[in-house]
C-alpha cells in the first residue's frame, strides 16, 4: 500500500504509532507489510528501473519514456507498454529533457529576389539525398558566440554536413554544403530547402549549388513552420547538449558537438518519425544492400574526420 510505503520512508523521523493513527492504519496491519516478500511483479518493477536507469545514463540522459521504451522493447526485446515505463521512471525520478525556445539568426537582404519554396512544408523523401534542409543558429560561450550551420538529409533525418566558425558570413554555410557534397556525392536533382537568409540568398552560395545539380529552395519570410526539420534539429541539439551545462571555451564547444553530431546523433539517437531507429540503423535496414553500402561509403568515419580551425576571409 501506498500508506505503508509513506511510513516507513518517514518512519525515522516520525513515531511509527502516530503516522499509523493519524493517517488510519494499523500498526500491526504495517508490520505485517514489511514483513512480506516482494511480489513477482515488484521484483520486475525493481530489475526494469534498474535497467531503464542504465538506458537513461547510457544515451547522455536525454531520453524521456518513448524512447526508453523503444531501447527496451527494439533492442532489449522485452514485452512492456510505454504507461509501464512511464511509471517507473516517475517513481525513480528519472525523465527526459524540455525544449527551450530558439532566438533569431536569420538574417535578410531587402530587395534580393529569392528562391521559391519547392517544398512547401512536405518533409518527406523517398530515398537518400533527395531532400537536404539546412540553417544557421548560434551558440553562447564564455569566449562569445560560436555559430553552427548544418545540413540534413530528410529521407534519414542523418545531419550530412555541418560547419562552425565565429562568424556568420558565407562561407560558414558554404563549408556545410561542401563537407554533405563530399560524404554523399548527390546524384542532379537534389533540392536544398533553408529560410531566406542572407547567407543562402548570396551568390556565391547559389552559384556553388547550381555547380553541383542543387536546386535551391527557401520558405516564406516569418515562418519557422517553413523550415520544420532543420528547427527542430536545432532544438534538440539545444535541449540535449548545450542548455545543460555553460561553456567556457568554444574549443571544447566544437569537440562536444562533433561528438553529439557524428556519434551519438547520427548513430544512435533513436527517431520517432525513423519507427524508434537510429538515421544510420534506417538507412541501413530500409535501403538495399548495394544502396545501403553505397550510402555508407559517403559517410566518413568519425575517427578520420577532420575538425579545422575557423579562417577570417572577406565577406562574400
Amino acid at each position: 500500500m501506498r500508506i505503508f510505503g509513506f511510513i516507513a520512508a518517514k518512519k525515522a523521523e516520525h513515531s511509527i504509532s502516530i503516522m499509523c493513527r493519524v493517517l488510519g492504519v494499523s500498526r500491526s496491519g504495517f508490520h505485517a507489510w514489511q514483513a512480506r516478500k516482494p511480489s513477482a511483479r515488484a521484483l520486475e518493477d525493481q530489475r526494469l528501473t534498474a535497467r531503464i536507469a542504465e538506458i537513461h545514463q547510457r544515451f547522455r540522459g536525454v531520453y524521456g519514456s518513448p524512447r526508453v521504451h523503444a531501447e527496451l522493447v527494439l533492442g532489449d526485446g522485452e514485452r512492456l507498454g510505454r504507461k509501464r515505463v512511464e511509471r517507473l521512471m516517475r517513481q525513480a525520478g528519472i525523465s527526459g529533457l524540455v525544449r527551450r525556445r530558439r532566438g533569431r539568426t536569420t538574417i535578410r537582404v531587402p530587395a534580393v529576389r529569392v528562391c521559391e519554396d519547392l517544398v512547401d512544408r512536405a518533409f518527406a523523401a523517398e530515398g537518400p539525398d533527395r531532400l537536404w534542409v539546412a540553417d544557421i543558429t548560434y551558440l553562447r560561450t564564455w569566449e562569445g558566440w560560436l555559430y553552427l550551420a548544418a545540413v540534413q538529409d530528410v529521407f534519414s533525418r542523418r545531419i550530412v554536413g555541418w560547419s562552425m566558425a565565429d562568424h556568420m558570413r558565407t562561407e560558414l554555410v558554404l563549408d556545410a554544403l561542401q563537407m554533405a557534397l563530399e560524404h554523399r556525392r548527390p546524384e542532379p536533382g537534389l533540392i536544398h530547402h533553408s529560410d531566406q537568409g542572407s547567407q543562402y540568398v548570396s551568390l556565391t552560395f547559389g552559384q556553388t549549388a547550381r555547380a553541383a545539380g542543387i536546386a535551391q529552395s527557401m520558405g516564406s519570410r516569418g515562418d519557422c513552420f517553413d523550415n520544420a526539420v532543420a528547427e527542430s534539429f536545432f532544438a534538440t541539439l539545444k535541449k540535449e547538449l548545450i542548455n545543460r551545462r555553460p561553456w567556457p571555451t568554444k574549443a571544447k564547444l566544437r569537440s562536444e558537438i562533433f561528438d553529439y553530431i557524428e556519434i551519438f546523433y547520427n548513430r544512435q539517437r533513436r527517431h520517432r518519425t525513423l519507427g524508434m531507429r537510429s538515421p544510420a540503423d534506417f538507412e541501413n535496414s530500409t535501403l538495399s544492400p548495394s544502396r545501403a553500402d553505397l550510402a555508407a561509403s559517403r559517410l566518413a568515419s568519425p575517427k578520420t574526420m577532420r575538425v579545422t580551425a575557423p579562417t577570417t576571409p572577406a565577406i562574400a
